[in-house]
């Protein structure tokens, strides 16, 4: 049975992220569907978008994450990071990083020195995970995938990254906390995948680039597609060529709390992990001059 479109969505929810990201928030923000979307809560895609050089620091200064995993995909461009657990990088083109905040971290992420001196387009998506009830204070940590070390399926006119879960039988290596699948397709004009997802699963697709028909109906650039818990199959033409992120993943089923940077199970637990950011329990991370 084809899976039937719950309904397609624009955002115009536009905002920065420090000084320097220029996000659109497909959701919770910017369309109501963060409950719909579990184990997925969040998207800021930062469209392809020209910077001018500088020697100015940009990015975002010190802040707290916990009980989420937040996933970074660099499409252009180069962004470098480091934490309060000693950890530091640089995301280039085509990296992905998978962190885990877990019981609490402190972190920071800015332009790459040289991609900020020279300057140029960037564009990238982060997507939030919520981390089960179970597993809210597991210790933080990372999974980089540089892009060389990416799993992909060649198709005839298309490739599929799969940056978590499988396709095809090609497995990610990156360890989640719950059933999920995150793939990164790129289809030329008239190319065609089908998608096998069970019908519990929750699912969507962000288009980044291009036109879409899917299961006969079409969908455009910067447009999401959120998808009925009903039917298994889903087909999918590139109209033109196009670029999209498929999520799907099964449900929670858990409450989820969101305030600033954390998601939780309760407004209990989202007030305690204020008060232990400010009581220090997060370690220490320096902030940047800017």
């Amino acid at each position: 049975m084809k899976k039937k479109i719950a309904g397609i969505y624009n955002s115009n929810y536009k905002h920065a992220v420090g000084d320097a990201f220029k996000v659109i928030n497909i959701f919770p923000n910017g369309n109501n569907l963060g409950d719909k979307m579990s184990p997925f809560y969040m998207i800021d895609y930062q469209p392809e978008t020209y910077y001018e050089p500088s020697d100015k620091k940009r990015g975002v200064n010190v802040h707290p994450h916990r009980g989420i995993e937040p996933v970074t995909l660099v499409y252009q461009g180069a962004v470098s990071h480091s934490d309060s657990a000693g950890h530091h990088g640089i995301v280039g083109p085509g990296d992905v990083q998978w962190m885990t905040a877990g019981k609490g971290i402190l972190h920071k992420e800015y332009f790459e020195e040289e991609f900020s001196r020279k300057g140029g387009n960037l564009q990238m998506i982060q997507v939030w995970t919520i981390l089960p009830k179970a597993y809210k204070y597991v210790e933080p940590g990372y999974q980089t995938l540089l892009k060389e070390e990416i799993k992909k399926v060649t198709l005839e006119d298309g490739e599929v990254r799969i940056i978590a879960g499988s396709y095809q039988g090609v497995e990610s290596p990156v360890r989640t906390y719950s059933p999920m699948n995150l793939l990164d397709v790129t289809l030329n004009a008239g190319a065609g995948m089908k998608i096998d997802c069970p019908a519990t699963y929750n699912m969507g697709i962000l288009i980044l680039e291009g036109q879409l028909k899917l299961n006969d109906v079409e969908a455009g650039k910067e447009q999401f597609v959120l998808f009925e818990n009903e039917g298994e199959v889903l087909e999918i033409l590139a109209i033109e060529k196009a670029k999209f992120l498929i999520l799907n993943g099964k449900p929670l089923n858990e409450p989820a709390v969101h305030k600033g940077p954390f998601v939780m199970n309760t407004q209990e637990e989202i007030d305690q992990a204020f008060a232990d950011v400010a009581a220090g329990k997060f370690g220490y991370l320096e902030n940047e001059e800017v």
